[in-house]
């Protein structure tokens, strides 16, 4: 958990408005939910690990008998926790809304969230998510639209160059039956090959052994992986039928190929490209897997040639709402990771055109500085007021760093903001 300065707020805040102006005329909108939520819905097996990363808050008014009581389950201790994504809150919120929301409902959550993590480069224990969703459409026109709205979100930041890596978990279940992997077993199956880009085929097939799979069902994924770093591009396949086909074993289910590729035709004629063209930023990864253990189907993730790591993702979350709302509600996500996205952002000028100090002697009166003051502001200003120091050279450099572009020294008389003395601070 961090502390902001002002540089580092302004620049924060710059990039949540342009996220928020971009995802405004995609046609969503902002919703906004508590930090806190019902221990038993964060808990109830839909977070996958983030379930167990939740902070968790104690009831009101407990006594020591009741600690007492709970030493076997402290859970009993608790009814509340701090959200630690925004798909749960969102799920609730839609469950508890239904009736006063339109029949395909596009919504816009920015807010913290809070995980207990071990903190390292771009991981934190609070940090803010940046989520668009789609609830009430089952097609891929769904999955396009957040696509597109990421995108060209990723565009206005100038961060042009991304692209999204798209997979199905129905195919990833289907790949894992050619392969011959038990029902049972493939979750865990799902973990390892998660880490495929992380430590490659062998890394995978070693650790596949050691969870005790069969040789017949890791020497199929052998001969596949070997068989797709043969024939791949290194950016992966195209989404397209023919990509597809040609990434997977045989007989997949056709109907979720058919609406990957029409995904893939959406976004395409969105940025005005031929569908299967190279410049597509779309991708099929046939390993990518996304961790959250409410995926139902498309999944996404969004990469960037500047860094290794991803910079959001997301996917189809079919059964969610249903287990609030008790019937069954098409969903589908995408979330930005902001904390590491806003350090990707090239910085620009945020100063105002005329953004002021005014330098004044400790005996000016108040009242003349303010009429000063409130006339600059009347021009479209920025204005701060210091009151001169021994060293005005550090003052003005200050100043300067915190996107002041020009100052002028006040005397105890002067208040007439025509007769200022504005000099650029260069």
């Amino acid at each position: 958990m961090r502390d902001f300065l002002p540089a580092d707020k302004a620049r924060r805040e710059r990039v949540l408005r342009t996220i928020r102006d971009r995802y405004r005329v995609h046609g969503f909108d902002e919703i906004e939910t508590p930090v806190m939520e019902d221990h038993a819905r964060l808990h109830a097996g839909i977070g996958g690990d983030n379930e167990k990363l939740a902070y968790n808050v104690l009831k009101r008014g407990l006594d020591a008998d009741a600690i007492r009581a709970a030493a076997e389950d402290p859970s009993a201790l608790t009814d509340l926790g701090l959200r630690y994504d925004l798909t749960v809150p969102l799920a609730r919120f839609y469950a508890s809304h239904r009736a006063e929301l339109p029949r395909v409902f596009r919504a816009v959550q920015i807010a913290p969230v809070w995980r207990a993590e071990r903190p390292q480069k771009g991981r934190y224990r609070q940090f803010v998510q940046c989520d668009i969703d789609i609830i009430g459409d089952a097609t891929s026109r769904a999955e396009a639209e957040l696509v597109v709205a990421t995108l060209d979100t990723l565009d206005a930041l100038g961060l042009e160059g991304g692209e999204v890596r798209v997979n199905d978990r129905r195919l990833l279940d289907a790949m894992l039956e050619a392969f011959g992997f038990p029902v049972d077993a493939r979750a865990g199956m799902l973990i390892t090959l998660d880490k495929l880009d992380k430590v490659g085929p062998d890394g995978v097939t070693a650790e596949l052994r050691e969870r005790g799979a069969a040789d017949e069902a890791v020497s199929a994924v052998a001969a596949h992986l070997s068989h797709l770093a043969a024939s791949a591009a290194g950016s992966g396949f195209a989404l397209t039928a023919e990509g597809i086909r040609g990434a997977l074993p045989g007989g997949m289910p056709e109907d979720v190929v058919a609406h990957l590729v029409g995904l893939g035709e959406a976004v395409a004629a969105a940025r005005g490209m031929a569908a299967g063209s190279a410049d597509v930023p779309l991708r099929f990864d046939p390993f990518l897997v996304r961790g959250m253990g409410y995926y139902t189907g498309t999944i996404f993730e969004l990469a960037h040639p500047a860094v290794s790591y991803s910079l959001g993702g997301g996917g189809r979350y079919d059964g969610m709402i249903g287990r609030f709302l008790g019937q069954e509600v098409p969903a589908v996500g995408f979330s930005l990771g902001f904390e590491r996205l806003v350090d990707l952002v090239p910085a620009t000028d945020e100063t105002v055109s005329d953004a002021v100090v005014l330098v004044h002697d400790s005996d000016a009166p108040v009242g003349d500085l303010l009429a000063l003051k409130s006339a600059l502001l009347r021009r479209g200003a920025r204005v701060r007021l210091e009151q001169r120091t021994k060293n005005i050279k550090a003052l003005l450099e200050r100043a300067r760093a915190d996107g002041f572009t020009a100052f002028a020294t006040v005397a105890a008389g002067e208040s007439d903001a025509e007769l200022l003395q504005i000099k650029p601070l260069d």
